[in-house]
């Protein structure tokens, strides 16, 4: 049975991962107590194994304090049966959230007449810490749209090759914010920038004028090299541990030409080594 523990912040998307999930296939429930959860799976495991093969649950911090301080012992329970599972949290700036429920006019599950939004955001982070700390995936969706959370959701979780590990790699533009829900940041800052010739101005990493200005730049070409014999060192030791994702983002001042070059080039390099590669370019949509 493949289980799949969902949790996070209200407001950063949760409901939409839950729904992707059943969308693929599995038995999703949601705001179960974690005191239900050994039950739970119990029940799966014992259950019709063609029906309840892949299943999804949703924790909140609705549920008591003194069963989420029992999570951890929880996970060692399912390391201990060999169950395969994965826990994804899900987060977003305070000011995204803010602005998510003045839209949506809903009400925070932990605000009330002597508990402000502001104030509810922060307890509800500290009461799910402890799942935090057992993620597996870390999405943040400060800057991430319901149909791009789907897209992430979906490549996270289909089946992957026989390697077991699925490796992100994502551009991205410091200007807009760094990601926080990554393995290894790697900054292109210091590189030749074709934003500053006119005529490449308008174009991406994906555009050829750009590839060939920056295919010319031995620094360039210095700093790829590097990167890709890091990833390449290290890649087998992530294996190892029985990860099954790892996330990569490599960011430049916008977020258009020198990072999105430099995940292109280096997706090419890790896929030639029989890696399952998952290529996102955030500033470019």
């Amino acid at each position: 049975m493949k289980l799949i523990i969902v949790s996070g912040l209200s407001g950063s998307g949760k409901s939409v991962t839950l729904d992707t999930l059943e969308d693929a296939g599995f038995y999703c429930t949601d705001n179960l107590p974690v005191a239900l959860l050994p039950d739970f799976v119990t029940l799966l495991a014992d259950s019709d194994k063609t029906i309840f093969s892949k299943a999804a649950v949703g924790i909140d911090a609705r549920s008591d304090q003194s069963s989420l301080a029992e999570f951890g012992t929880f996970i060692e329970q399912l390391k201990l049966n060999n169950v395969d599972y994965d826990v994804i949290f899900l987060r977003a700036s305070k000011q995204s959230l803010l602005q998510r429920f003045s839209e949506t006019r809903r009400k925070h599950p932990l605000s009330n007449d002597t508990t402000s939004l502001d104030e509810a955001i922060d307890l509800e982070l500290d009461r799910l810490s402890l799942i935090a700390s057992h993620a597996s995936m870390q999405i943040d969706t400060t800057q991430t749209n319901v149909h791009q959370l789907r897209s992430i959701i979906r490549e996270r979780v289909t089946p992957h090759k026989d390697n077991g590990v699925s490796f992100q790699i994502m551009s991205f533009g410091y200007k807009h914010g760094a990601p926080n829900d990554v393995d290894f940041v790697f900054d292109a800052r210091c590189l030749p920038n074709p934003y500053w010739e006119p005529n490449l101005r308008p174009f991406t990493g994906k555009d050829t004028a750009v590839i060939d200005f920056l295919d010319d730049k031995e620094l360039v070409q210095r700093y790829l090299d590097d990167t890709a014999q890091f990833l390449t060192r290290w890649a087998p030791e992530f294996i190892n541990t029985n990860r099954n994702y790892l996330s990569i983002a490599i960011g430049c001042t916008g977020g258009q030409h020198r990072s999105v070059y430099l995940t292109e080039k280096l997706a090419r390099h890790l896929a030639a080594q029989g890696l399952n590669i998952i290529t996102r370019h955030r500033e470019l949509g």
